[in-house]
């Protein structure tokens, strides 16, 4: 049985005050502090994301679920579309305890290998989702590969899903490689990537075989140093052929990032991500 490593997620949101987008410069700083400021190839990923988050740092600190979206959609695409927490860009990498644990997310482990030797055999059930989900994401995020992220995307994104360019975990990989300059297909033997799954939730479903559901992955990225943050994604995923796949449709709104176990997961909506041992 495959099993993943188990990290807590948490922290408060922001002030609610217009930020403007971050220069490259102060992006470095954060990711690898003043020490290593003139190391440069850390964190490809981390700015990647966190240049996402900066074109929503002006939204409220906590927008709210109810009432953003346009009432004439169909249920899917408002319960895709529905805004999440927006948190400032760098929760996602700034320590802060929370003095309690948040509520836990009981999440099934897999039982065998599916395609694209992605780990699968999780149950039919929204958490079932969310394992998958994971799954999905830690292979993508721990290869670094472009051709890993085309095969996995090929095994496990529908028709009308998001294409292989538009899929947010290519742009965080090409992103990846280009800021660490590794100018090929994938990261070189000197990187060292984990991802393990950190916090998860069930943003809303549609019947048994239909669910938007979310997960804030532990990540670690080495390259002759180390850096961590807390990075949160969200997909449709359908019951299909006997596995969650990726569905078809826009993109969900983009999930909160967070670091794991600050207030500000907790406070985004992240559930602690815990094992369901039988």
């Amino acid at each position: 049985m495959i099993m993943f490593g188990i990290r807590r997620g948490r922290r408060r949101a922001r002030s609610a005050a217009p930020t403007q987008p971050w220069s490259r410069e102060r992006l470095l700083v954060m990711l690898i502090g003043s020490a290593l400021a003139v190391v440069l190839l850390l964190t490809g990923l981390v700015m990647a994301i966190v240049y996402s988050l900066a074109d929503r740092a002006a939204a409220p600190a906590v927008v709210a679920q109810e009432g953003q979206v346009e009432s004439s959609l169909p249920i899917r695409d408002r319960i895709a579309a529905a805004p999440m927490a927006s948190l400032d860009p760098d929760a996602a990498f700034t320590p802060d305890p929370a003095v309690t644990e948040a509520a836990p997310i009981k999440v099934p482990m897999p039982t065998v290998v599916g395609p694209a030797e992605v780990p699968s055999g999780f149950p039919h059930t929204p958490q079932g989702a969310v394992g998958q989900l994971a799954a999905i994401e830690q292979m993508v995020l721990e290869s670094m590969s472009l051709p890993v992220t085309n095969t996995v995307h090929s095994a496990w994104a529908q028709p009308g899903g998001p294409s292989l360019e538009e899929w947010e975990l290519t742009r965080n990989v090409q992103t990846f490689l280009a800021s660490a300059r590794q100018g090929g297909q994938e990261k070189d033997f000197t990187t060292l990537i984990t991802a393990n799954p950190a916090a998860g939730l069930v943003k809303g479903t549609d019947g048994p075989d239909w669910a938007v559901v979310c997960v804030l992955m532990d990540v670690q990225a080495a390259i002759k140093t180390e850096s961590r943050m807390g990075y949160g994604l969200c997909s449709r995923m359908q019951w299909i052929d006997g596995r969650w796949q990726i569905a078809a449709g826009a993109a969900p709104a983009k999930a909160p990032s967070a670091w794991p176990g600050s207030r500000a997961a907790a406070d985004a909506g992240w559930l602690t991500w815990t094992d369901e041992v039988e």
